[in-house]
């Protein structure tokens, strides 16, 4: 594995990047000397997550209102991207929702915002950024989910939603290794964060943080270019007793 200082000046963008996985992410690549661009739906939310970002990084962060549903979108915020910091070296697709329930009770508008978020928003981020990482060498990371292997009642839109992402990683892995892009999914277990409308509180302690996520991330980024763990399994080590 290289070494950390290897991270300093490299440019990533993060979708859903605002809280969260996205925005614990973005922390901690910033502490390893990168610059990240967020997008977020909202362009005052996308800004003030970046002010406070750069507060003690003048320069680091940059916010873009973006919606990874609209393909128009995410080509703008490559665009973007490469206007502001000249590269692009790693795009994580965090971007992501859940809508649960029965099959019975769950809508057609529920189901087309989780597969048009979790997995169409995922193709329309990465397709229009592979000729820039193309030209760095660059990393992608879509950022799916232990519920991407494993099957629950009430989770059929989002179960579809994130089988079809691992899938879709795998085979994108499969198409640009050769171009000299690293592909890689990380399926968490219980994160803390703000999904489906959870407030972070210290009753979270047990679960993986943002930023453990982040340092994932990272030591992905630094992996020996000859060596790719293309789909990673990661769970809280001591979630409480049921």
């Amino acid at each position: 594995m290289m070494e950390k200082e290897a991270l300093k000046g490299k440019v990533a963008l993060i979708t859903g990047g605002t809280k969260g996985i996205g925005y614990g992410m973005a922390e901690l690549l910033i502490a390893h000397g990168m610059r990240v661009a967020l997008t977020g739906r909202n362009a005052e939310t996308a800004t003030e997550a970046a002010d406070r970002l750069s507060s003690a990084a003048p320069g680091a962060a940059i916010g873009i209102r973006a919606d990874v549903r609209k393909y128009a979108d995410m080509e703008a915020a490559i665009k973007e991207v490469i206007d502001q910091y000249g590269k692009l070296d790693l795009l994580v697709a965090n971007a992501g929702l859940g809508h649960f329930g029965s099959i019975e009770d769950l809508s057609a508008e529920q189901w087309n915002e989780t597969i048009d978020t979790n997995l169409t928003g995922v193709f329309n981020t990465i397709k229009p950024s592979i000729a820039e990482l193309k030209r760095s060498k660059g990393m992608i990371i879509t950022i799916a989910s232990l519920a991407g292997t494993n099957f629950f009642a009430g989770g059929s839109a989002y179960n579809a939603s994130k089988f079809g992402l691992v899938g879709f990683t795998q085979a994108v892995m499969l198409d640009l290794r050769k171009q000299g892009i690293r592909v890689s999914t990380i399926m968490p277990g219980s994160v803390t964060s703000h999904f489906n409308d959870h407030e972070p509180n210290p009753s979270d302690a047990w679960k993986i943080q943002p930023e453990d996520i982040g340092q994932m991330v990272a030591d992905l980024m630094l992996m020996h270019p000859r060596t790719l763990p293309s789909k990673i399994e990661v769970r809280p080590s001591q979630p409480p007793s049921r």
